[in-house]
């Protein structure tokens, strides 16, 4: 032996066996495998549970957003409806004015006395036609056409000689105006009927 403080390291022969150190044994308090694995199962399942609840409240966002828009568009086309209901019942309310002042017009003398206030209610009715054109309002064609009932009123049907038969003869009592594409007021018109000669 060497003195004081050095030691002398001796190798190990063959026959000496090399003694390893046991396995550290868990912290205390730290979770086993068996532990982990059954945690990790258990958030598994949680994701999975989650993931389908996403999916059914995305699946009702987008049903709610579907509808939102659908009943926009249904209030839309409600609104644009109930404002041409409005505007039809306004023009058919100015409708028999128009006839009147047709009337009146077509019962003038040839040469009436005072010529201005006629001129006046001239331009007073050409206002009224202008305003009614400016909102689609056209007077259906009657004369000479076949008749129609979507667009016509047959007041009567009488033997002419110079129509076939189902032909109209003339307005009877009021033109007849669409609106747009529709029928604002049907015309009443006079029917020719087949000669029973």
């Amino acid at each position: 032996m060497k003195s004081g403080d050095e030691q002398e390291i001796q190798p190990r022969t063959t026959g000496e066996s090399i003694q390893e150190e046991p396995e550290a044994a868990p912290a205390a308090g730290a979770p086993s495998v068996e532990e982990l694995q059954q945690a990790l199962g258990e958030a598994r399942q949680e994701l999975a549970k989650k993931s389908v609840e996403a999916a059914e409240n995305l699946d009702n966002w987008r049903r709610g957003a579907a509808e939102l828009s659908n009943a926009r568009k249904r209030m839309l086309r409600e609104q644009d409806e109930a404002r041409a209901t409005a505007a039809r019942r306004v023009l058919e309310k100015l409708l028999p004015v128009l006839d009147d002042m047709d009337r009146a017009f077509g019962a003038l003398p040839e040469n009436p006395a005072e010529g201005e206030w006629v001129t006046g209610f001239r331009a007073i009715q050409r206002k009224l036609q202008g305003l009614l054109e400016s909102e689609g309002v056209a007077p259906i064609q009657t004369e000479g056409r076949a008749f129609d009932p979507a667009l016509h009123y047959a007041v009567t049907h009488e033997e002419a000689a110079d129509y076939d038969e189902g032909q109209i003869i003339g307005e009877a009592l009021s033109r007849g105006y669409m609106l747009h594409d529709k029928v604002l007021r049907p015309s009443m018109v006079r029917v020719a009927k087949a000669n029973q000669a």
